[in-house]
């Protein structure tokens, strides 16, 4: 169920229909486990489940998430499922460097889909694209990912941006598994392409919004040439 990069997509994401009603956890279990079975120590959902604890307390970096494991109680650390040591059964945390290597293994579309929103029914979804912070390993370049939200700032799904192209290419592959029907989709003017509104309105029934800038000059020249100081607002959303 991978959706590692925009050459492979989902017909329809079964994401939200196999686990829809299913805790965090029970969701979780639904990823392949990225790792060789060989030496593995922790428990995988485990892993993702103490670094999720540890964002919502307000860890935002690898060290901060690893010093939270470090510190987590043993009542908490069972809660999460953390391995058990010894006759006592002691909880073991997973280190920073270990919570470090088992996320950058994971297929962040396919992680999305799994924890992700139904944009049925939403007003909006917005569509935008940020490099991963500390996804940069040597040569290697960020990660780069394309991600879409609904207007309440719950994520849909996102795809990671092949190497040696942009976001342009991901944008169909990005939300042709949803049904958009009557969602108005905003994205920046990088965007702003005769395909992918013809994409949103005639195979998905959706509404756009679109920033347009000097990347469509003649586009752009147009719409500045037009009465805008004539404009009469009609309707105010506050």
């Amino acid at each position: 169920m991978c959706r590692q990069s925009a050459t492979v997509w989902l017909v329809k994401s079964p994401a939200l229909e196999d686990v829809a009603g299913l805790s965090l956890a029970g969701r979780l279990r639904a990823l392949p486990d990225p790792r060789r079975l060989r030496g593995v120590r922790h428990p995988f959902v485990a892993v993702l489940l103490v670094a999720a604890s540890a964002m919502v307390v307000g860890a935002r970096s690898y060290a901060a998430i690893g010093q939270w494991s470090a510190s987590a109680p043993q009542h908490a650390l069972a809660r999460l499922g953390a391995r058990a040591a010894g006759a006592l059964g002691v909880r073991v945390a997973p280190s920073a460097a270990t919570i470090r290597r088992i996320v950058n293994l994971i297929c962040p579309a396919g992680l999305a889909d799994l924890t992700g929103a139904d944009p049925g029914g939403a007003h909006s979804v917005a569509v935008d694209g940020k490099a991963a912070r500390g996804s940069r390993h040597g040569e290697v370049p960020a990660a780069h990912l394309l991600a879409a939200m609904t207007g309440h700032g719950r994520t849909i799904t996102q795809l990671r941006v092949p190497d040696k192209t942009n976001e342009i290419t991901c944008f169909t592959a990005l939300l042709k598994p949803f049904d958009l029907t009557g969602v108005t989709v905003t994205a920046d003017s990088l965007h702003t392409q005769r395909t992918h509104a013809r994409f949103l309105v005639e195979e998905n029934k959706a509404h756009y919004l679109l920033v347009v800038k000097a990347n469509q000059p003649e586009l752009h020249r147009r719409l500045r040439s037009l009465p805008w100081k004539d404009v009469t607002a009609r309707r105010y959303v506050r």
